[in-house]
């Protein structure tokens, strides 16, 4: 008799616990795709990469590396590595067609220590037509300050081929350019640490005020609640200032501030490309009141020339008689208010005078001169 009331007991607290992990996996996804994290939107201070660069050479290629005749700062970089090696060629023509100087480029994440390996992308300089199969001989990789950071060689990866005939030739990709994974082996480190940030500063990648009032504000939320004190302030639209506290790792700091989301403003902003026609209109544009009408005016101009030849047994000579056609049609316009508080309003009314991406443009460039787009037109 005692053993029913335990399993209902049983099957409660397990229902219970069903029905809380399900309500925990739908709210979970639901708070995390309501805003966008700070570490998205923000980065750390003094956290950064360094760009680093050298000067190399390419050697194993069939036959597509550089003309040697053509590219002298080849042919003397070989001249130099073979000297080093105790081979003297200072005197000899050398027609090797399987080596290639080239250019390698690699970020320097922060904090990485000696011993660790970053990728790297070379590039050709000379003329070498591929560089596939290629081999990277060591590279030292300097920084801005003329120091050998890291060293890189190996394999190159290069995803592009270029194949040719005696009158055709087919290229796909970028044959002159690749890759080697976790090619340079770092051999010194930047200087300084985490611990020797004066302090904790996360600046905006797209500076806005509002913005960083919501991420100062979301920190505070936060802290108020795990310190029981306010530890932020938005030092203007781009930087907001986090005070460093004994009570947490700073480590940990920044990582709980990065999860933190909020729902970051965007201007006003329409970007127009005229070379692609591609026109981005952002999600705060607005447009007064205004009807639009456009039509197109198409002028075709052909040239059908004609041969008049003369009768048989005369003096006449065959000459060429232009004729020229000229013909010009313009579609009709349709007039269209177009007017709406959001972009929804915005693109249905664009699209209801059934234009072209050149069309928008011109509309759009329109529409701002005569005071009526309430957004800043970025012109590229």
């Amino acid at each position: 008799m005692l053993r029913r009331p335990t399993h209902r007991i049983l099957i409660a607290v397990l229902l219970g616990l069903v029905t809380g992990l399900g309500f925990a996996l739908v709210a979970g996804p639901a708070r995390a795709a309501g805003g966008t994290r700070i570490k998205d939107i923000a980065t750390l201070k003094g956290v950064r990469d360094n760009q680093l660069f050298g000067y190399g050479l390419v050697t194993g290629l069939q036959g597509t590396g550089d003309t040697l005749r053509n590219a002298q700062f080849t042919e003397q970089s070989l001249q130099s590595l073979l000297d080093r090696l105790g081979i003297n060629v200072r005197d000899a023509r050398l027609r090797t067609r399987n080596i290639a100087a080239v250019m390698v480029t690699a970020d320097l994440p922060p904090y990485t220590g000696t011993g660790s390996r970053i990728d790297v992308t070379v590039t050709s300089m000379g003329d070498a037509t591929s560089l596939k199969g290629g081999t990277l001989l060591m590279t030292p990789l300097t920084g801005g300050d003329g120091l050998v950071y890291a060293a890189a060689q190996g394999p190159l990866a290069v995803s592009g081929f270029t194949v040719q005939g005696q009158a055709e030739q087919l290229t796909q990709g970028v044959p002159t350019a690749g890759r080697i994974p976790n090619g340079a082996l770092i051999e010194r480190e930047v200087p300084g640490t985490f611990r020797d940030l004066p302090e904790l500063v996360f600046e905006l990648k797209n500076p806005d005020f509002k913005s960083a009032i919501q991420i100062s504000d979301a920190i505070n939320a936060w802290s108020l609640s795990a310190f029981g004190r306010r530890i932020a302030s938005a030092r203007d639209q781009r930087a907001v200032v986090v005070m460093r506290g004994r009570q947490m790792n700073q480590t940990r700091l920044v990582a709980e501030i990065g999860d933190l989301t909020i729902q970051p403003d965007t201007p006003a902003r329409v970007v127009v490309d005229q070379r692609t026609g591609t026109v981005v209109i952002g999600r705060n544009v607005q447009i007064s009141t205004v009807a639009v009408t456009h039509g197109n005016l198409t002028v075709r101009v052909t040239e059908a020339p004609e041969v008049s030849q003369p009768a048989p047994f005369s003096n006449g000579q065959t000459v060429v008689v232009p004729r020229t056609e000229v013909a010009a049609q313009e579609q009709m316009g349709k007039l269209a208010i177009l007017g709406g508080s959001d972009l929804q309003t915005l693109v249905r009314g664009l699209n209801q005078v059934g234009l072209k991406p050149t069309d928008i443009i011109a509309i759009l460039q329109a529409v701002k001169t005569a005071g009526a787009l309430q957004a800043e037109l970025v012109v590229q």
